[in-house]
């Protein structure tokens, strides 16, 4: 254990999120995704029984988000919805980039697939325990300033 660090953030998680460097994605995804399928060599850090939104706030907890970027976030949009639906665990996803003080129009709906091709290029899959459908998020690590 850590003094100030989340206790969600095992040893080997925080040992990958310090080995990005800016400009890399970690993808935070649901119990369900294909995390083996589309890891093509990159680590997956598995969490079950952890909601999106208590993972990606343990991420962000010590992850910056890009400043350089037009969306450093971004979440699988639900297929055959309105362009402006979200699900909770999507909308809990915004408010944490709000709350970093992030626009909510930072974070990019992405289409099923689209998102698919996007976790091909992320540097870390985190598998959390997320039951509900769509329950996948994506962040842009930023620069940390000393």
């Amino acid at each position: 254990m850590l003094k100030g660090i989340d206790p969600l953030l095992t040893p080997e998680l925080l040992m990958h999120l310090c080995a990005m460097g800016h400009g890399e994605w970690v993808a935070v995804v649901d119990a369900n995704f294909t995390a083996d399928f589309l890891r093509h060599g990159k680590p997956v850090v598995r969490l079950p029984g952890n909601s999106l939104e208590r993972v990606s706030r343990a991420v962000l907890s010590v992850f910056p988000l890009a400043t350089d970027v037009d969306q450093p976030a971004a979440f699988m949009h639900a297929s055959h919805s309105a362009p402006d639906f979200r699900t909770p665990a999507q909308q809990a996803v915004v408010d944490l980039v709000v709350a970093e003080g992030f626009l909510a129009e930072q974070v990019e709906p992405v289409e099923r697939f689209a998102f698919y091709e996007k976790i091909k290029g992320a540097s870390l899959i985190v598998q959390s325990g997320e039951g509900s459908g769509y329950g996948n998020a994506a962040f842009c690590k930023g620069v940390i300033f000393f």
